[in-house]
């Protein structure tokens, strides 16, 4: 049990994730988990009266999600732009010869 009396099984459970718990997920810094939250880039909320920020789970693994989607659009946009340049330098090619 941690210092709240909430096991690290039950924490991975709940809804709603600290920062410390997203950057863990993430494996990143806790700065640098408050810079995606503040940036609106993970949807979160504040609570409390010292105001700390919670995200909740799904919005996480939507973020995650969406990255992976990045990746693989960008990845695809790189296959595309090689063949084109394949395209260019082949039809370049004939024009020379």
């Amino acid at each position: 049990m941690d210092m709240n009396g909430i096991g690290r099984q039950d924490r991975a459970l709940a809804r709603f994730l600290t920062l410390l718990d997203v950057a863990e997920i993430l494996r990143i810094s806790v700065v640098e988990a408050s810079a995606l939250v503040r940036a609106g880039e993970i949807p979160a909320i504040q609570v409390g009266t010292r105001a700390h920020w919670r995200v909740e789970r799904d919005h996480l693994e939507a973020y995650i999600e969406a990255r992976y989607e990045e990746a693989r659009l960008a990845g695809r946009w790189n296959e595309l732009a090689e063949r084109a340049d394949d395209i260019v330098d082949i039809f370049a090619g004939r024009r020379r010869g």
